[in-house]
């Protein structure tokens, strides 16, 4: 069964990630393979360097994250140019992983943008992860170090918390304790492998 999971930024998707994995659940982890597809040597960086300049790179040849960021999250054309660079070569490796992870149970593929990339309906079910955008930039401001000022960006550059409970076939409230997340998680897999999607 191939399901999606997403949340915006803060909203604790990377705790369900977690606690999904202890539950058996094979993840597939978009945010980390968008890191891998532009890691130091690979095509993918030269084509954001193509696209940004030399200077979006760290002293030891690697991306800067901090800088690209800076640049993306205040212009939504830049946003756009980096999305056309890193989303292909993302899905391409999600392709391949899924096709080694064939005989698990669950496949979940943890995709930040999912809503924002149109993909929803691709999947057997979306869990989507959900905080109210008020805990979004409390948790940034306190767990980051950013200013309310860019956690506030940050959001407002990712699809909003409507269209992401829209495409939603389970909404996992994370508004509560660790151990009220790990029971909702554990429900939510319970439901999914009863009904089979």
């Amino acid at each position: 069964m191939r399901i999606g999971l997403t949340g915006g930024i803060a909203s604790g998707k990377s705790a369900v990630s977690g606690i999904l994995r202890d539950l058996g659940a094979v993840v597939i982890d978009a945010d980390l393979l968008a890191r891998e597809v532009v890691a130091k040597g690979t095509p993918g960086l030269e084509r954001v360097v193509d696209a940004f300049g030399s200077e979006v790179l760290t002293e030891d040849g690697e991306m800067d994250r901090a800088k690209v960021g800076a640049i993306v999250f205040s212009d939504e054309a830049q946003r756009r140019v980096l999305e056309s660079i890193v989303h292909p070569l993302v899905f391409e490796r999600i392709v391949a992983l899924e096709e080694a992870a064939t005989e698990a149970d669950l496949v979940v593929h943890d995709i930040p943008l999912l809503a924002e990339s149109g993909r929803a309906a691709t999947f057997d079910a979306v869990i989507v992860v959900d905080a109210p955008p008020e805990v979004q930039v409390e948790r940034m401001v306190r767990d980051r170090g950013w200013t309310h000022e860019e956690a506030e960006a940050r959001i407002a550059a990712q699809a909003s918390r409507e269209d992401r409970r829209a495409i939603a076939t389970h909404v996992i409230d994370n508004t509560g304790t660790l151990d009220d997340l790990r029971q909702r998680v554990a429900e939510v897999v319970a439901e999914l492998r009863s009904s089979g999607a």
